[in-house]
């Protein structure tokens, strides 16, 4: 049983290092242009309601 349990731990210690590398290396890629050209028309349409409200 003591094999078994320390392989799995040791499986598991081997994905959450494998994920904790994939999600950190996906915060360094950032926020792609066409994203960032999104969000500014977004919030730019947000904008001219929140004018035509007032």
């Amino acid at each position: 049983m003591f094999v078994k349990a320390a392989k799995n731990e040791d499986r598991e210690s081997v994905i959450d290092e494998n994920l904790k590398k994939v999600f950190n290396e996906t915060l360094e890629e950032g926020i792609p242009d066409r994203f960032k050209d999104l969000l500014s028309k977004l919030k730019q349409q947000e904008s001219e309601r929140g004018s035509e409200n007032d």
